[in-house]
């Protein structure tokens, strides 16, 4: 039996296409393989987001060359946001490539299926896009230059694939999208993301439900009630707010200021008292001056995320910032704000997990690692903790008797 090598790096919905890939190759005859080096057909499903992820997409392609060259026989292709609509530049620059195709779409050498291809056995937790594209092009972003503008796909579709899931073994599941809160608006009947959980959250076997990235001028009250009220939508939120600067918002084109902001994290929190929420914070924009940095700092310690994702600015061709706006923060200098922020939001996040020491907290078992027992809370802790039972896909009570600012660590409570 042929094999099949997928090489994925980049967001969570890259993983989810690529899980997808992965059954649309077993269903034509193929089998997977941990190695580039036994595959018959390898993919590359890659990202472009921020420069560092580029160079590693293009390393691993020039490190293929040598294996091609040896096994010209072999299909080697490539996916993701490296690809744009017109691949001739990429092409040219990668000749040992046979195929690139763009993301969210099929390998252009086969029809694509009727339906989208779910894995037999899927993980304990699954990802499970409802909305591709973005049509925010705030200034920095590749995004939508890549993955084209919003298109939802339909609640009945979403729901009867998710029911499928279930029925094949996933307990969690997380919906997908580059704006989440964006989906239905392009539906015929125009249902959003409230009445997609609602419906989600009457299937049986399906334990919980997540949903990212969401974007702070979208995300509406209706959708707040919903996670409120829910009980199945854990109480989890992530919400990029990007820099604590009205001006570098501004320029950033994210379409609202940091008091909105402000006041969106209260509501959120005055209807879900128990919600742990996530941010993204780009630092060292175009002209982001040292007092607009403190600004981003000085939100972080007002707010008190759960977990901070930071990124330093680095220009994507094509993008406004990018033609527009020079990069004139110097590396050194995006380096020094990166570590104050990691040092600070390692602070915060030891005294929000310290208050869980002596809690029993519900997980949800999602696999082994070195012969400990791994999972998550309904708010996206992780745990670990020993047992000699088979965990996997169980929800465990555990009493939390060790915590950093990553995880936690305890004993299976009774």
């Amino acid at each position: 039996m042929p094999k099949y090598h997928i090489w994925t790096i980049g967001c969570q919905m890259n993983k989810a296409e690529s899980e997808r890939l992965g059954s649309y190759f077993e269903q034509m005859g193929y089998e997977a393989s941990a190695s580039a080096n036994e595959a018959e057909l390898v993919l590359l499903n890659s990202c472009v987001v921020r420069q560092s992820a580029e160079y590693r997409v293009v390393n691993k392609l020039d490190n293929l060359k040598a294996l091609k060259r040896a096994r010209p026989d072999m299909t080697l292709a490539v996916t993701g946001c490296l690809v744009n609509a017109d691949t001739s530049k990429l092409e040219a620059r990668f000749p040992h490539v046979d195929y690139f195709f763009k993301p969210g779409e099929y390998p252009p050498w086969r029809e694509s299926p009727p339906e989208p291809p779910l894995p037999q056995q899927p993980n304990v937790t699954a990802y499970v896009p409802i909305i591709q594209g973005c049509d925010n092009f705030c200034t920095y972003c590749i995004v939508p230059y890549r993955r084209g503008r919003e298109k939802s796909r339909p609640l009945a579709e979403i729901v009867n694939e998710v029911g499928k899931l279930v029925g094949r073994g996933a307990k969690e599941v997380t919906l997908l999208g580059q704006n989440v809160d964006s989906y239905g608006h392009d539906l015929p009947d125009k249902p959003d993301l409230a009445d997609l959980l609602q419906e989600l959250n009457k299937i049986e076997g399906l334990w919980r439900i997540r949903f990212l990235t969401n974007h702070p001028k979208d995300m509406s009250p209706k959708l707040v009630r919903a996670v409120a009220a829910l009980d199945k939508v854990c109480e989890q939120l992530t919400l990029p707010v990007q820099s604590g600067s009205n001006e570098i918002l501004k320029a950033m084109g994210r379409g609202y200021d940091a008091e909105h902001y402000r006041k969106l994290v209260g509501e959120i929190r005055a209807q879900i008292p128990e919600i742990a929420l996530s941010t993204d914070v780009l630092l060292g924009f175009p002209s982001e001056t040292e007092a607009q940095f403190r600004e981003t700092a000085d939100l972080l310690s007002e707010l008190n995320f759960d977990t901070v994702h930071i990124a330093a600015y680095s220009p994507r061709p094509g993008t406004f910032a990018a033609r527009k706006l020079a990069d004139d923060i110097p590396p050194a200098e995006k380096k020094r704000r990166f570590g104050h922020i990691e040092r600070l939001q390692e602070n915060i996040a030891t005294a929000i997990n310290a208050r869980l020491k002596n809690k029993v907290v519900e997980v949800l078992v999602e696999g082994e690692k070195r012969g400990r027992w791994w999972g998550r809370t309904r708010g996206d802790k992780l745990v670990f903790f020993n047992d000699s039972r088979d965990c996997r896909g169980k929800l465990i009570k555990i009493r939390v008797e060790k915590t950093s600012p990553w995880s936690l660590q305890g004993i299976v409570e009774g």
